[in-house]
């Protein structure tokens, strides 16, 4: 009789703890449901949820002994593995509270950077999850080697020797040291690769986790950028081509999504990628309009962006899931709180050329008109022009050509630097 062998790792079965003050409480099913989905996109079986509502934190367990208890007999009776808090536990609450659980506890920055580790696909995204994990577990080493409490001494360790912990953190501290010194290099490389775009118009798509921005990116330009109704689907930035009709194109780039809650380490590990963000000449900061907390969503992004230093770049405000089953008059709400965003469907492809044509309009209004005159003689840079701007006239000259033309402050700086090109700007009109 032939036997079937399941090569599928078993799924931890995990009890998810959510401790809130009472002023939270309206939002509790948001709350919980994104929990959830943290847990499910880290492949968890969730057996059961518990809620604990304290205007403050227990320093010894984070919630009251007795909950704690309650807790206990929950993970017992389902025979679970992992205890899942949606807040930040210091290293003594997670030795006490696995104690007297007697299962394994994680908090939510422990799960996200379980999540981001496995869809980490690249290098550079591999390096970031790597130090953003080594930075976290650094001040919760445990001693793992109770009968090594002092190493001999010897040849390198004479004196009074160390104690095994110490010994972890140097070895951490020096592949902290490591990862850092491979991000610079990457940081450098993602530099020069977005200087080298300094002739084209940039957009990045911006958002909450889960907002829709890799379906947007695929209805915008064609691309195959993964999707999927999960949490940090997308690690690595994607750059495509944007097609905005009228000869005019623009790059578009992917980037990670935000969360609430999203602990400085992980946004400071992740620059490298949000690079593109902070350099791009517009953001498309994407919204699920169906979702309960949108303006929350947007108000998380909203800081995030302020801490990269993109909190003045130009921005479009994009209103995407419209074709979700939601009221008409709370999608019109948020359109007239918001002045000057749009509705779309990415998925349906519905208000997607109105956006097209607002990235337009925002690239020609950021145009300069200015007259030129390069000689003849300087062929390259005369192809250069005209394939980097929009030719409103041009007349021949007996050593020179003069072409009136509308061009990118970025074009036109490269513009300056070729000797033999004289130059006169105006500001250029915005174009209805």
């Amino acid at each position: 009789m032939r036997q079937t062998i399941n090569l599928e790792p078993e799924r931890e079965k995990a009890v998810l703890v959510k401790i809130m003050n009472r002023a939270q409480q309206p939002e509790e099913k948001a709350l919980l449901d994104e929990m959830l989905m943290l847990a499910e996109t880290a492949e968890l079986d969730v057996m059961d949820k518990m809620v604990q509502y304290r205007a403050r934190f227990d320093p010894a367990t984070c919630m009251g002994r007795g909950k704690v208890e309650d807790l206990a007999e929950i993970v017992k009776a389902l025979n679970a593995d992992t205890v899942v808090f949606d807040s930040e536990l210091s290293p003594a609450q997670v030795r006490n509270l696995e104690k007297l659980v007697g299962a394994k506890v994680v908090d939510r920055s422990e799960l996200i950077l379980d999540i981001f580790a496995r869809h980490a696909r690249t290098r550079q995204a591999k390096t970031q999850v790597e130090l953003a994990q080594l930075e976290y577990s650094l001040p919760r080493l445990k001693r793992m080697w109770t009968h090594l409490s002092r190493i001999k001494g010897g040849i390198g360790f004479r004196g009074p020797g160390e104690k095994q912990l110490e010994v972890d953190r140097r070895l951490v501290r020096k592949q902290i040291a490591e990862l850092k010194r491979k991000l610079t290099e990457i940081k450098a490389e993602t530099s020069r690769r977005v200087d080298a775009r300094d002739n084209e118009f940039t957009v990045s798509l911006v958002g909450y986790t889960n907002a829709g921005k890799s379906t947007l990116m695929n209805a915008l330009t064609g691309a195959e950028t993964k999707v999927a109704d999960q949490l940090f689907a997308t690690l690595d930035t994607l750059t495509r081509v944007c097609d905005l009709g009228e000869g005019k194109k623009a790059l578009l780039s992917d980037t990670i999504g935000f969360i609430r809650d999203l602990p400085h380490h992980l946004i400071d590990s992740f620059y490298a990628t949000l690079a593109e963000a902070a350099r791009a000449d517009l953001l498309l900061h994407v919204v699920d309009a169906s979702h309960s907390r949108a303006r929350f969503q947007i108000k998380v992004v909203n800081d995030v962006l302020k801490d990269i230093g993109c909190a003045e770049r130009p921005t479009i405000l994009v209103m995407n899931k419209a074709d979700v089953e939601m009221e008409p008059i709370e999608l019109q709400a948020l359109l007239y709180e918001y002045p000057g965003s749009l509705a779309v469907s990415a998925l349906k492809g519905t208000g997607t050329e109105a956006l097209r044509r607002r990235i337009y309009d925002e690239m020609t209004g950021h145009l300069r008109e200015v007259r030129l005159r390069c000689p003849w003689s300087d062929g390259k840079t005369l192809a250069l022009i005209r394939s980097n701007g929009t030719v409103l006239k041009e007349s021949s000259g007996a050593d020179c050509c003069e072409i009136r033309v509308l061009v990118s402050e970025k074009f036109l700086n490269r513009i300056r630097r070729i000797p033999g090109v004289k130059i006169e700007t105006r500001d250029a009109e915005r174009k209805p």
